[in-house]
């Protein structure tokens, strides 16, 4: 999809407008215009500088304004309005700008013929995959409105899941970068003091001051070359990360980290059930509930489970017998599936599977907290004593001479 810069006129209002529109061509995005009642006098590509990051973050659609979007679209076709009435409603009503141009292309779609579901798949960059597939079950049959709660309700589950994680991972980190702050000042701007004091005096210095101090003057000689190493590796690890091979190896390790490993992995099974909850409920088949959920866990090594899984389903195994044992599951995910294939509660089993797992998962982010803080203090305590201990050996040796003398 291209976007389009126009200025055109309100048949309604008979006021000229200036706009932007999303659409293959420009003879398409003449097409959308005049099925609005807007009469297109210039239509341009927009050039909107390339891909910058900055155009990025501007455009960028955040999570809470679908969630709003998603809420409100739902309360209105539950209210009984139709489908074009109620986008046009909450694109009215949305704080976004990106979102109400995608919003207001939407309404372009859904009236030039397309389901919401098409139209929504025209903007894959804002509606996942998991979203297209719960509005299009909505769709067929008949309960646009509940879909579309159910798809802001489990948004908000999987938004505040991700918010925990990540709140987890924060405190460490900040902790980190205070104790690299503070030995670059001590290395940069304390050590070489206490160097030119021992050169006045004529005197050498203790081991640990030397070693500190060969540091200290690499790092402000070479100041440039250790940036350039550290933005040159975060770049070409970033670029690795996204090949085939770095992603599988960023996952695995994400799994299997110290501490953070079983905080991630009951992260997937969150995600994995109340996803397969949500489409088996919206009346999704099972093989196809598999082939969504496998890409919206975010792991490729649970994502090759689930694949296999599914193979296995197709010819004719339980979902929960092909899930048991394997080594990228928790245990407690194919039992309670196993219970719902015997009730015929499959989607509430996996429910279920899904709020033990948000639960446990609040509950390790309090013990990682509880044992990180701690840990925390003593890399800071042991950092902060060589640090001490390369500046005031030499005092106490200067001192010891002079008593001596």
């Amino acid at each position: 999809m291209l976007t389009f810069e126009y200025t055109a006129r309100d048949s309604a209002t008979n006021k000229q407008v200036k706009s932007t529109i999303q659409a293959e061509s420009e003879s398409a995005a003449a097409k959308l215009l005049l099925n609005q009642n807007i009469v297109p006098i210039e239509i341009k590509l927009k050039n909107d500088g390339g891909s910058t990051l900055l155009s990025a973050f501007k455009n960028r659609i955040k999570s809470k304004d679908r969630i709003i979007f998603t809420r409100q679209l739902s309360t209105l076709i539950n209210a009984g309005l139709p489908l074009t009435q109620s986008l046009r409603t909450v694109s009215a009503q949305t704080e976004s700008k990106p979102l109400a141009v995608v919003i207001n292309n939407i309404i372009s779609s859904v009236e030039g013929g397309s389901s919401l579901s098409d139209a929504l798949a025209k903007h894959p960059s804002v509606f996942s995959e998991v979203y297209i597939a719960l509005v299009a079950a909505g769709e067929v049959s008949g309960t646009l409105d509940a879909a579309l709660e159910r798809i802001a309700t489990q948004q908000e589950k999987d938004a505040e899941m991700i918010s925990k994680v990540r709140g987890a991972m924060i405190y460490p980190a900040i902790v980190l970068v205070v104790i690299g702050g503070v030995i670059i000042f001590m290395l940069t701007q304390v050590l070489p003091q206490v160097e030119q004091l021992y050169k006045d005096l004529g005197t050498g210095l203790p081991f640990i001051t030397a070693v500190m101090l060969g540091i200290s003057k690499f790092m402000t000689t070479f100041w440039w070359l250790i940036i350039a190493v550290l933005i040159g590796g975060v770049y070409f690890l970033n670029r690795w990360r996204k090949t085939e091979g770095g992603e599988a190896a960023f996952d695995k390790f994400k799994m299997n980290m110290p501490l953070f490993g079983p905080l991630f992995m009951k992260l997937y099974m969150a995600r994995f059930c109340r996803t397969g909850q949500s489409l088996m409920a919206s009346g999704v088949p099972m093989l196809e509930m598999l082939r969504i959920t496998g890409r919206a866990v975010d792991n490729v090594h649970v994502n090759a489970s689930i694949t296999r899984a599914a193979e296995k389903v197709k010819g004719g195994k339980a979902l929960s017998e092909t899930l048991e044992g394997d080594e990228n599951f928790l245990p407690l995910v194919p039992q309670m599936i196993n219970i719902g294939e015997s009730s015929g509660k499959i989607d509430a089993m996996m429910g279920k599977a899904a709020t033990f797992y948000e639960n446990e998962l609040e509950n390790t982010i309090k013990s990682i907290s509880t044992i990180i803080e701690p840990a925390l203090m003593v890399v800071l305590a042991v950092v902060a004593g060589l640090l001490v201990g390369a500046v005031l050996l030499p005092v106490y040796g200067l001192v010891g001479q002079n008593l001596s003398v």
